[in-house]
């Protein structure tokens, strides 16, 4: 059961702010060119500017004039493999989703250090139209910052003064959101001489002219009657724009594809799974692949997503990508009869010319617990056996950190970086490939299983950083389990189901109060600054929970991390001490990055709780700290002295279910549908993490025919909540119905008993 919040209403007329009617320009697209002048009499010697751009309704006001960019160019004409390449030593700019491609988040520049870090303030701010999870890593080129918001929205804004420049809105369909597992999110643009790159969640590539926004051609990545959506950030390499897609639960075939940047073309598709044998394979490498995987895979789609990792090496001319689970987790239901199932939870590599493969690594053989492999990969140059050697950096989902030689994909070691993994008992020293644990092949043993680290990962898609200068590599990591189960044998993919083939009921958290508390202890997150060479922690950070911000290291021997419990802090790269911390209202989830405008250093970051964790976690969601959604673009600079207005107040959601009549056994039905089917978008247990509507609290369940006319009858699809008609019968919802009643009276019944 897949909703959105009520904010999509606010959304589909958020552009319209500012009174400018919309143009369309492609199919569900639109663009807005704006130059925003300051309010007069805002100016004052010697008075810092701050600049607010307000939600609907609020206005604007407090713009600094567009003098701060003189000098510099005007347009992205400069940007192509050279320059980025060259990014590598000035930090100047912004330049591409990891800054350079080798995507270390490493940045040289050095005027904000470790000695003058406190005196950071806030340059200026932005307020989004989409009160959703965000993502999206600023890119900067000479003074002009363009970064994407939920809903694969593009922003362009003057990156001295914080002036909107333009804006475009791809006009994403809201009911492609039950296609989606985490958000409506999306994690950035690429730039490319006089354009900007977006992917949209359902499936476009768009190129925008730069100076305009403008749509200058957009492309179809993907069958529309498919399950696959994007929420990666495109890269740009050797003239080629370079993308992959989402959606390995979602009945789908993986794949990575090329594209002419000036023209849209598709130059080269590689495919990460292998398709039907009868109709032949696209090269060696599927057919090798197709040895590894049983009885008919290719109708359940395979996965192998290659949804976010996307790096290259210019002297080895390689690129380097990770991909996601296989489709269904249950491997029992996947490939029965056993295999590693390449190229599943995998880093590739391939020729950025052609997509033809050179190698790959795949560290998780035969993945039954969705650990992807996409989480970004660094390259980086470091002494292995004494002699400076290329290598890939890779912190994935299944708890190992991994140092692979980049020409070959040899592994080089290998082991775990957070302190407790229980789904294997460590790495072959040799192979790289996993001692599995006999008890966390579920689906074999027919018994639940709880692994650390769980589907979120010991390390999500959160980017990690890379410094050079102290040798570390700075990681957002989760610490937290997950029950598997596999689902009864006779288990059938369902069109609007995620498809993992688990027990769906048995994942949910009980309502036990006791059993909560462990879970929630158990529970956390922290900032590991990981010595790869040595491979072991040099320091560690806690937080109060989970996913937490990606990270951004300097040259001033700083890290930066914003926290989903809504702090943006700096810490000493070398040592972890805390030099700086400042509240942002919100959860932070995506990563900083760093410019410099006449000599002077800014640090942004997109604030805005979402994502997986607040979503889908239920009562774990609480622990990290967040509990709503203000989405910002937030800047800072040395002496910056903008302020926040306070936070809207939170309402009060009192439970008032109606009462339990339904059978136990009724109500235990729903549990495991809504765990099939609802739990993704509307939390474990029926407990929603604050992005999406709690139903415990929903009116909607007090009468059996409202609650049909949403769930079946669609009736706010264009909210995103579609139809479930095609995978559910009516005596299904009423189940569903029956639990989440018998959910919220539990919650009822505690939250009495802890009011005595």
């Amino acid at each position: 059961m897949r909703t959105c919040s009520s904010s999509s209403i606010i959304e589909c007329a958020g552009e319209r702010r500012f009174g400018v009617a919309p143009k369309p320009v492609a199919p569900y697209a639109r663009h807005r060119r704006e130059s925003v002048k300051p309010k007069s009499g805002q100016a004052a010697a010697g008075v810092e500017h701050t600049m607010s751009i307000r939600k609907l309704g609020l206005g604007l006001f407090a713009v600094l004039a567009l003098a701060g960019c003189q000098g510099r160019p005007s347009s992205t004409k400069s940007v192509d493999d050279a320059a980025i390449t060259r990014a590598d030593k000035d930090g100047v700019n912004w330049l591409s989703y990891g800054r350079t491609h080798d995507e270390q988040r490493f940045s040289p520049l050095d005027k904000v250090n470790d000695t003058n870090v406190g005196r950071l303030g806030l340059a200026w701010y932005a307020d989004l139209d989409t009160n959703r999870g965000q993502e999206a890593t600023p890119i900067e080129v000479d003074g002009k910052l363009y970064v994407t918001t939920a809903w694969s929205m593009v922003k362009a804004f003057d990156a001295k003064t914080g002036a909107l420049l333009w804006s475009y809105d791809p006009q994403v369909p809201r009911e492609v959101l039950i296609k989606t597992c985490c958000d409506a999110v999306n994690r950035g643009v690429a730039v490319w001489h006089d354009k900007v790159y977006v992917a949209t969640l359902d499936g476009r590539l768009v190129a925008l002219d730069a100076a305009t926004g403008k749509v200058a051609w957009w492309k179809t990545t993907v069958d529309p009657s498919s399950k696959y959506v994007i929420t990666g950030a495109p890269r740009i390499i050797k003239g080629k724009v370079i993308i992959g897609s989402a959606g390995a639960e979602y009945i789908a075939r993986g794949f990575i594809s090329a594209y002419d940047a000036d023209t849209g073309k598709q130059i080269w598709r590689f495919y990460t799974v292998p398709g039907d044998p009868s109709k032949g394979f696209e090269n060696k490498a599927m057919e090798a692949a197709a040895k590894t995987w049983k009885g008919e895979w290719w109708k359940l789609g395979g996965g192998a997503t290659v949804w976010d990792a996307i790096s290259y090496d210019s002297d080895l001319d390689l690129i380097f990508f990770g991909t996601g689970n296989a489709g269904p987790w249950n491997k029992s239901v996947r490939s029965p009869g056993g295999g590693d199932n390449l190229y599943a939870s995998s880093i590739v590599a391939i020729r950025p010319d052609t997509g033809e493969y050179v190698w790959h690594f795949q560290e998780t053989p035969g993945d039954r617990w969705d650990f992807d492999a996409t989480q970004q990969i660094v390259v980086a140059t470091l002494p292995i056996d004494g002699r400076p050697t290329k290598v890939l950096l890779h912190a994935p989902k299944n708890g190992f950190f991994y140092v692979l030689d980049a020409k070959t994909g040899r592994f080089l070691s290998g082991k775990p970086f957070t302190p407790i993994v229980t789904w294997a008992t460590g790495l072959d020293p040799v192979t790289g490939r996993p001692n599995v644990n006999p008890a966390a092949n579920y689906d074999e043993t027919g018994k639940p299983f709880i692994s650390v680290p769980g589907a979120v990962g010991a390390h999500s898609w959160q980017p990690m950083s890379f410094s050079p200068k102290t040798g570390l590599v700075y990681i957002p990591a989760n610490e937290a389990g997950f029950p598997y189960a596999a689902a009864p044998k006779g288990w059938q993919p369902k069109p609007e189901g995620f498809n993992t083939a688990m027990d769906g009921g048995l994942t949910a958290m009980p309502a036990d109060p006791k059993a909560r508390a462990a879970a929630l202890a158990a529970s956390t997150g922290s900032l590991i600054a990981w010595d790869p060479v040595k491979q072991k922690a040099a320091w560690r950070v806690m937080h109060v929970g989970p996913s937490n911000g990606g990270t951004l290291a300097t040259a001033g021997n700083l890290v930066f991390q914003g926290t989903a419990a809504g702090d943006f802090n700096a810490y000493a790269a070398d040592s972890g001490k805390q030099l700086w911390t400042i509240p942002v209202q919100t959860g932070v989830i995506a990563a900083p990055m760093t410019y410099s405008i006449d000599g002077e250093q800014y640090v942004a970051v997109l604030a805005g709780w979402g994502g997986v964790w607040d979503i889908a976690t239920g009562v774990l969601a609480d622990k990290s700290g967040s509990t709503r959604n203000i989405s910002r673009l937030l800047v800072y600079k040395i002496g910056g002295v903008a302020k926040l207005p306070a936070p809207p107040p939170l309402k009060a959601m009192p439970l008032d279910p109606p009462p339990v009549t339904a059978p136990p056994a009724v109500a235990a039905a729903g549990g495991e549908l809504f765990g099939r089917y609802c739990a993704v978008c509307h939390g474990d247990a029926a407990v929603a993490g604050g992005l999406n509507p709690d139903l415990r609290h929903s009116g909607m369940i007090n009468t059996a025919d409202n609650f049909k006319k949403v769930v079946l009858g669609g009736v706010f699809k264009g909210q995103g909540m579609v139809s479930f008609a095609n995978d559910i019968s009516p005596a299904d919802a009423e189940s569903i119905r029956a639990y989440i009643i018998k959910r919220a009276n539990e919650d009822k019944a505690l939250e009495m008993a802890a009011a005595k």
